[in-house]
């Protein structure tokens, strides 16, 4: 069995490969026929899916979350690839080892090391020269490290891989030193603010073994939930003041940065602010750089169907790729 990568696909070619459902739904066409269509995902990136016949056997025979095995053929809707899935099934190692299954394979991962990420960061936890800051970012991350170091950033949008949440605060915290010295800010409260802002997303979201968000992440958010978990592992240190007690909240509940984003709160301190535009600077090139690595299209521009709604330039300028299209 000749395995194919998502990467590697083609318009107009048979594939067979295997995958993780990322997204299972039943649909109707405007006649009322159904199908499902699906997000199938593998290292190498993600693609969506659909399956026109057999769908009430089809439907039964694997779950959101599952790793399959799958057959179909490269189509293009809108300038975008798609796999028109014609056999589909549940992949487990013992049937499908012996052709290269394997079930870590199908996770999208960060490129960089893992442990060597998680070495820098305590690192710089261990050099903050504020006790009190230092005790409560230690806590949670020695508390919380093994889900840490292997969690998502986000659903789908930045850093949506296997140790993308390590990954992501890595990036930013090494920016900490530079921006404080510059701007004249609290060092140790911004990067108290850079390592916690997003940790209620533990909470929010699956691995990405199972993608998705939890019943507290629908529910809940998690801007909130990290607010809890802040809250309630600074009980646990005796005598943290309160002023940085209020300001560390603050951080949380402002990061995103704006109330169409769900923010309850904007940014009403330096550090504050330069947390938010460090989490959205980071979260806006990892998308960017995501999306070139991912177009299909020939040429130097990607296709205009991406979150930044424009053609984006791949490469360098050729004689023929002046122009956006």
């Amino acid at each position: 069995m000749k395995v194919s990568r998502i990467k590697d696909f083609k318009k107009d070619t048979q594939i067979q490969g295997f995958f993780l459902v990322r997204e299972k739904h039943r649909r109707t066409t405007r006649t009322d026929r159904p199908f499902l269509q699906l997000v199938l995902q593998d290292r190498t990136g993600s693609i969506e899916a659909k399956i026109w016949e057999d769908v009430p056997a089809f439907e039964k025979s694997f779950e959101h979350g599952d790793a399959v095995v799958a057959r179909g053929r490269v189509s293009s809707f809108r300038d975008k690839l798609q796999l028109e899935v014609e056999d589909i099934g549940q992949a487990t190692p013992e049937k499908h080892g012996n052709f290269g299954f394997d079930p870590l394979d199908l996770l999208p991962s960060t490129t960089r090391s893992i442990e060597r990420m998680w070495s820098d960061i305590m690192q710089r936890i261990e050099k903050m020269k504020s006790e009190p800051l230092r005790k409560l970012v230690d806590s949670l991350y020695r508390k919380h490290e093994d889900i840490l170091k292997t969690h998502p950033a986000s659903m789908t949008l930045h850093h949506a891989v296997y140790g993308g949440f390590l990954e992501h605060h890595h990036s930013i915290s090494a920016l900490v030193p530079k921006i404080a010295r510059h701007y004249n800010l609290d060092a140790d409260l911004l990067l108290t603010g850079v390592l916690l802002h997003d940790i209620g997303k533990i909470r929010e979201l699956f691995p990405v073994s199972h993608p998705g968000y939890t019943d507290e992440g629908q529910l809940i958010g998690h801007i909130v939930l990290g607010h809890e978990m802040v809250r309630e592992a600074i009980k646990e240190i005796k005598g943290f003041p309160e002023d940085l007690k209020l300001k560390i909240e603050h951080m949380v509940l402002s990061h995103q940065g704006k109330y169409e984003w769900q923010s309850p709160k904007r940014p009403k301190f330096p550090e504050a602010l330069m947390l938010h535009l460090l989490d959205e600077m980071d979260a806006r090139m990892d998308m960017l750089k995501g999306i070139i690595e991912k177009d299909p299209e020939p040429g130097n521009w990607t296709n205009r169907f991406n979150y930044f709604r424009s053609a984006l330039l791949k490469g360098d300028l050729g004689e023929d790729d002046t122009q956006s299209k």
